[in-house]
């Protein structure tokens, strides 16, 4: 049984200042747990409905109630487990590969499925600038599938980062140089991405080596693509060289 105590506590997590505050996060389903622990994060505590996990999983689990568990899900429909890890602490960033920087992406589906991206691509390094999505948001836990376990995600002032840069550092703009047409044979630099609505702000617009873009093959009634959507086909591209 959960107590009313670590219910408050575990539900406390799910907004950004708590999470902060204790250096805790939350995470739901058994992909995504198993993932953590595989990677070496810390448990905190790991909460499950299914004997099953108990009796097969090597990691510790405390056994609770279907009824415990929807009250600390952030779940309509609650997997069988949820699990609070303690937040990995940020390494410093090496430039010895390529990076991707976000200049205030908001949306937590978008850094999630980012993160993810980064980890197929064998992108170890995501800054976010300060105002990014937090990383340990639910939703972006959802959608990086495990992939966090596996991406050093830093957070800072991003103009300050590329300022100190000595690598490339290339910009998605929609009147950029056609991606396929751009030489990737170089072997690290920066893929800034920007904010869903506003694209990348001015300040650091200012701070691009090179501006590139997808072509627009279809009609001209679609503004732009998803940044996460155009995330994949860059990174794509320059993992093709």
């Amino acid at each position: 049984m959960v107590s009313k105590s670590q219910i408050k506590f575990i539900k406390n997590l799910q907004q950004k200042k708590y999470r902060t505050e204790h250096k805790l996060f939350v995470v739901e389903g058994i992909k995504v747990v198993k993932e953590l622990v595989k990677a070496n994060m810390k448990p905190y505590a790991i909460y499950t409905t299914s004997n099953a996990i108990l009796a097969e999983e090597s990691f510790k689990c405390e056994l609770i109630s279907e009824a415990d568990l929807k009250k600390i899900s952030a779940l309509k429909t609650p997997n069988n487990i949820l699990a609070v890890f303690h937040q990995a602490k940020a390494a410093e960033i090496a430039e010895d590969n390529w990076l991707v920087a976000l200049d205030d992406v908001r949306d937590p589906g978008n850094l999630g499925t980012i993160i993810r991206l980064c980890d197929w691509f064998g992108i170890t390094n995501l800054f976010c600038s300060s105002q990014t999505v937090d990383c340990y948001n639910p939703k972006t836990l959802q959608a990086t599938m495990g992939s966090m376990a596996r991406v050093n995600i830093v957070y800072g002032n991003l103009e300050d980062f590329l300022q100190a840069t000595k690598i490339p550092v290339y910009g998605a703009f929609m009147d950029g140089k056609n991606v396929y047409k751009e030489d990737f044979t170089i072997k690290k630099g920066i893929l800034v991405m920007g904010n869903e609505a506003n694209g990348v702000s001015p300040e650091v617009e200012a701070l691009i080596t090179k501006k590139i873009s997808i072509p627009q093959f279809g009609t001209k009634t679609t503004e732009s693509l998803n940044v996460a959507t155009a995330t994949a086909i860059l990174l794509n591209e320059i993992r093709r060289g």
